[in-house]
């Protein structure tokens, strides 16, 4: 007796694949699940992640760790050239002590984390802070006096509090573009600068000409949620913390209130250089078997770094698991693609996407590689959200919906719900949009993503239901095949 898989997809033909087909091609979703569902190994990949290695801040060792292990994780499930790719990014960092503690008119251990690549303190600074929320470039300077050696509060109480998730795109009564907010997607440009430097930018100028020992600001999370990113200001950069908004507006309520206060920031941290300002993508492949096709791509794709206060369950270890796993089953079920299905595990997607695009722009972009370009056939990437794949973002690709949702189809009894055309911004699959290589995201969820664990403290191993990742991996590698045996390659988009 043939199973409901396989009796639906005898129905449904499998759209797109090739013509003669093997049983073994008809039965695939039913390996595929079985693999993915009563095989995994997705647990001890995202343990490995999240556990073991931690957090995993671009140019790190814990980077360096995480690329080197899934490397070799790849590789030992029998895919092909399994590698590091390097490319120039700058300095690594680690945090290496932080004290934050209010220690008058009472003693509080204060909720904070330092800014990523925070320059260290020297040593321990216990002093009143100088306040300057709401201070124009003027005011501050004026103050240059008492800044000297200072801890400065650099900005009002936090009111502005995130609050929301975007909204569920898969859900039927969606209402299109309302979660572009959380993207970027639908905003337009915004206006160039008036030339010349910013008010932030002359405060910040001031702060370091004056001699701040530390700046200090809130976080825009609530109940203890912290979000922090960061970037390498350079050398003579002042060391910067941020505070839980709850603790941070205590201390300014306090010095509303003429109380007294007194606090004590430690902050040492560890620059890395020895490597060049190298970081890696990890690329690995399982090998096409059409001769007429196999030097055609198909990638799926993921960022392996992450911030550095939480242990990037959800942003984005979980996306690494997904795709890893997905190669695991593709390999392990004998799966012959006609094309070749490439893994990329990026570095620096916090940066701004620049493993990513240093990748696309050494091998996809201008005329030197236009052969290669034309070779490629689509990257499907996993980040934006956390949980099982509902269907994906199309970006505005009309023509594709039907080719999509045919795919989809025998998803849904696993919990796929539906395609949208929208697009959706901010995470890897931008950098082969960019230059006109079909690139996309999938539809996830976004209960507490937003408001929780984007960039926080609490973006930790709690917040992923390892069942949740059995199903995107088995949807991306579905995905993958179905790109990978198609009759012809997914249409390009016209570059703008």
């Amino acid at each position: 007796m043939k199973s409901p898989i396989l009796c639906l997809m005898l129905g449904l033909g499998l759209a797109g694949t090739a013509q003669s087909q093997t049983p073994a091609e008809r039965n695939l979703l039913a390996r595929m699940h079985s693999e993915a569902f009563e095989h995994s190994q997705a647990q001890a990949v995202f343990d490995m992640l999240t556990v073991t290695i931690g957090p995993r801040l671009t140019a790190s060792p814990a980077y360096r760790r995480a690329a080197e292990w899934t490397r070799d994780r790849l590789a030992s499930y029998g895919l092909e050239n399994a590698r590091l790719e390097p490319w120039q990014f700058g300095r690594g960092w680690t945090l290496e002590k932080l004290t934050v503690e209010m220690i008058e008119p009472r003693y509080l251990a204060l909720v904070g984390y330092a800014d990523g690549w925070a320059s260290s303190t020297s040593g321990e600074i216990a002093a009143a802070p100088v306040f300057i929320g709401g201070k124009s470039p003027e005011e501050v300077e004026a103050l240059r006096s008492k800044l000297k050696g200072a801890i400065v509060l650099t900005q009002l109480a936090m009111t502005n509090f995130v609050r929301a998730d975007r909204p569920q795109p898969s859900d039927p009564a969606y209402v299109p573009l309302s979660a572009a907010y959380a993207t970027g997607v639908g905003r337009g440009r915004a206006p160039a600068p008036p030339p010349g430097p910013t008010p932030a930018g002359r405060i910040a100028q001031s702060l370091r000409e004056a001699g701040a020992a530390v700046l200090v600001k809130p976080s825009r999370g609530e109940h203890g949620t912290v979000f922090v990113t960061g970037r390498d200001e350079g050398g003579g950069a002042v060391p910067s913390v941020t505070l839980s908004a709850e603790h941070y507006n205590l201390i300014v309520q306090m010095l509303e209130q003429n109380v007294p206060v007194k606090l004590r920031i430690n902050l040492q941290s560890k620059y890395f250089d020895d490597d060049g300002g190298k970081a890696y993508n990890v690329l690995a492949e399982l090998a096409g078997a059409d001769p007429a096709v196999r030097d055609e791509v198909v990638m799926i794709g993921a960022h392996l770094d992450s911030w550095h206060t939480g242990t990037g369950a959800t942003d984005n270890a979980d996306g690494v698991t997904t795709v890893m796993e997905a190669m695991r089953i593709l390999k392990v079920i004998a799966a012959r693609p006609r094309r070749t299905i490439r893994v990329a595990l990026w570095g620096g997607e916090e940066q701004g996407l620049v493993g990513s695009r240093a990748w696309v722009k050494q091998h996809l972009a201008g005329p030197e590689n236009a052969a290669t370009r034309e070779k490629f056939d689509v990257y499907l990437n996993i980040d934006n959200g956390t949980g099982p794949i509902y269907g994906w973002y199309l970006e505005n690709r009309e023509a594709l919906l039907s080719l999509f949702d045919q795919w989809l189809k025998p998803l849904r009894q696993f919990g796929a719900r539906r395609n949208i055309l929208e697009p959706i911004g901010a995470t890897d699959h931008v950098s082969f949009n960019e230059v006109g290589v079909p690139g996309f995201n999938p539809i996830q969820d976004y209960t507490n993503y937003d408001t929780r664990t984007h960039h926080t403290n609490m973006d930790t191993a709690d917040r992923v239901e390892i069942h949740d990742i059995h199903e995107a991996a088995l949807v991306m590698a579905w995905f993958a095949y179905q790109a990978a045996m198609a009759d012809q390659k997914i249409p390009r988009a016209r570059v703008e």
